[in-house]
C-alpha cells in the first residue's frame, strides 16, 4: 500500500453515505451498502496493518499536496492501523446486529454510520490537532442524529434527557478543545503533531496549551472526574447506537491522549505521576458506580469508565512495558465491551428493558446467549485463558516494573470488584428459573419458548470468540502491542513521515 491511498479510508465512507442519501427508501440498498462499504474498510485496514506489521515503516500524505501547514496531514504507523483495524471490525458487527435487530430499518442510518466510520478514520490518521478536532466533530455530528433515530428509553423524559446530556457535554468539550487548539497555535505557531514533537518538554507554555487539549479528550473519554456523562447517557440508547458508541468514540479519545503524550510531550516522566492518580480514580470510581446499579446496560457503562482507566494507565507507565499493556488492553476492551453490549442488548430487545431480577432463567431459555455472555464477562474480569487476563496480568507487571505499588493493587482490586458486578448480572439474568421472572415478562413472552435467534447472538458471539483467540494467541498479540509502543517510545519515524510528506 502507498501512503497516497490513505485517504480513501476517509473518502470511501462519506461518498457512500451520500449515495445512499441519494438512494432514498430502499432498505435493501442502505443496508447492503452499509455493509459492504464496512467490510471493505476492514479489509482495507488490515491490508495496512500488513503493510506496517514491521513497525519501523510510517506511511504519511498531505491531502491535495499543499504545503505543510496549510494541508491536511495523514500518517499511519502499525498503532494506527491496529486501531483503524479492531474500531473497523466493531463498527461492522454492530452494524450486522442492527441489521438483524431491525434497528437499521430507519431511513438515514446507514449513510449516518458511514459519516461516523469517516470521522473515525479521519480522527485516527490525521497528524494535526485542529483536524482532529474537526474530525472529531464529524464522528459527532451524526451521532447525535443516531440517538434520536434509534432511541430506547426509559420513557420520554429519559430519552430527552440522556440526549441533552450527551449533546450537551460533547459541545462543551469540543468548546475546550478547540480553545487548547487555539491556545498550541499562538504559543507553538503550529498545529501540526510532527512540528510540535517535544515541543511541551521544552515550553512550559506549549505544555499548559496542550494539556488543555487533552482536558477535552479526557472527557471525550470520560475520565474521573468528568465521567458521569457516559454513565447517564449509555443506557438510554438502543443497544446498537450503545455497542457501536463504546466501540468508537472513547477508543478515539483514548488513541488521541496516546499519540498526543508520545509526540508532543515525549513521554515526560514529570507528569506521569498525575495520570497514576487520575486513571487509577477512574478504575476505583467507575467499578463502585457499576456495582450500584441495577440495570444490565448501566452497569456496563460504569464499567467502561474503570476500565477506560485501566487502559489509560499504560500512558501514565510511560515506557515500552506500559505502553504496550496499554494498547493490549486498548484493543481487547474495544472487542469484550461490545460483545457484551450486544449480547445484553438482545435480550432487552427479546424480553424487554426491565431491572435485573425480572428477567431471569435465560441460561434455561437462552443458553447460547448465556454462554456468549459468560465468555465475554469472564474476558473483562481477567479470567484466563482470555485475553482480559493477558491485559491485566500485562498491565499489573508493568506497574510493579515501574515501582507503581499502589497503582498494581488497584488494579488488583477493581478486577475482583468487576466480578461482583459480572456475577450480579449473571445471577439475576441467567440463574434462576424463568418462571421466577416478573409477572409482566411472564405475561409477555411465556416461559419455555426461546425468543433470541441465532443470528440475533451471532454477533457478540464472533467477537466473544475473537476474546478467547485474543488470550491464547495473547503472545502474539502483545509482540504486536510492543513493536506499536516503541513507535510512541521513539517518535523520530513518526515525526520524520508526517514533516516530510
Amino acid at each position: 500500500m502507498t501512503a497516497d491511498l490513505i485517504p480513501f479510508f476517509v473518502i470511501v465512507p462519506l461518498l457512500a453515505a451520500g449515495v445512499l442519501v441519494l438512494a432514498g427508501n430502499s432498505q435493501r440498498i442502505g443496508k447492503a451498502g452499509l455493509l459492504a462499504v464496512l467490510g471493505a474498510d476492514v479489509v482495507w485496514a488490515v491490508w495496512l496493518l500488513a503493510t506496517l506489521l514491521d513497525g519501523d515503516t510510517v506511511l504519511a500524505h498531505r491531502i491535495g499536496l499543499w504545503p505543510t501547514g496549510v494541508a491536511i496531514p495523514f500518517a499511519a504507523d502499525l498503532f494506527t492501523a491496529l486501531m483503524l483495524t479492531v474500531t473497523g471490525f466493531v463498527t461492522l458487527v454492530t452494524c450486522w446486529f442492527g441489521v438483524v435487530s431491525g434497528q437499521a430499518e430507519k431511513r438515514y442510518f446507514s449513510p449516518l454510520v458511514l459519516v461516523l466510520t469517516a470521522g473515525c478514520n479521519g480522527a485516527l490518521l490525521t497528524a494535526d490537532l485542529f483536524n482532529l478536532f474537526v474530525f472529531v466533530e464529524v464522528m459527532l455530528l451524526p451521532s447525535y442524529a443516531l440517538i434520536i433515530l434509534a432511541h430506547r428509553g426509559r420513557g420520554r423524559l429519559m430519552q430527552v434527557t440522556s440526549s441533552r446530556i450527551y449533546v450537551s457535554v460533547n459541545l462543551l468539550a469540543s468548546t475546550i478543545f478547540l480553545a487548547g487548539v487555539g491556545l498550541v497555535y499562538g504559543t507553538a505557531g503550529t498545529v501540526n503533531v510532527g512540528e510540535l514533537a517535544g515541543r511541551a518538554a521544552e515550553s512550559t507554555a506549549v505544555a499548559v496549551s496542550v494539556a488543555v487539549v487533552l482536558s477535552a479528550l479526557a472527557v471525550k473519554a470520560a475520565v474521573v472526574p468528568v465521567h458521569g456523562w457516559l454513565a447517564r447517557t449509555y443506557p438510554f440508547m438502543s443497544p446498537t447506537v450503545t455497542a457501536l458508541f463504546s466501540g468508537l468514540h472513547t477508543k478515539v479519545a483514548v488513541y488521541a491522549i496516546y499519540r498526543i503524550y508520545a509526540v508532543i510531550f515525549d513521554g515526560m516522566a514529570q507528569y506521569l505521576w498525575i495520570g497514576v492518580v487520575v486513571f487509577s480514580a477512574s478504575m476505583v470510581i467507575g467499578v463502585l458506580g457499576a456495582v450500584g446499579e441495577r440495570d444490565a446496560r448501566a452497569i456496563l457503562a460504569y464499567s467502561t469508565v474503570s476500565q477506560i482507566g485501566y487502559i489509560l494507565l499504560g500512558v501514565a507507565l510511560f515506557g515500552v512495558v506500559g505502553l504496550t499493556a496499554g494498547i493490549f488492553y486498548l484493543l481487547h476492551h474495544t472487542v469484550v465491551k461490545v460483545s457484551l453490549f450486544l449480547s445484553t442488548g438482545a435480550v432487552e430487545l427479546a424480553y424487554g428493558r426491565h431491572p435485573l431480577g425480572e428477567v431471569t432463567g435465560l441460561l434455561r431459555r437462552e443458553p447460547l446467549t448465556a454462554v456468549v455472555f459468560f465468555v465475554a464477562a469472564l474476558s473483562l474480569t481477567g479470567i484466563p485463558p482470555f485475553s482480559g487476563f493477558v491485559a491485566k496480568l500485562a498491565l499489573i507487571l508493568a506497574a510493579l516494573e515501574e515501582q507503581q505499588i499502589a497503582a498494581a493493587l488497584v488494579a488488583v482490586g477493581v478486577s475482583l470488584f468487576t466480578l461482583l458486578y459480572s456475577l450480579k448480572i449473571w445471577g439475576r439474568m441467567f440463574l434462576g428459573r424463568p418462571e421466577d421472572s416478573s409477572s409482566e415478562v411472564v405475561a409477555a413472552v411465556g416461559t419455555k419458548e426461546r425468543r433470541i435467534s441465532v443470528a440475533l447472538i451471532a454477533p457478540a458471539l464472533v467477537l466473544a470468540v475473537i476474546t478467547l483467540a485474543f488470550g491464547v494467541g495473547g503472545e502474539l498479540l502483545l509482540g504486536v502491542s510492543a513493536t506499536a509502543a516503541d513507535g510512541l517510545v521513539d517518535t523520530s519515524a513518526f515525526v520524520a513521515a508526517v514533516i516530510s510528506s
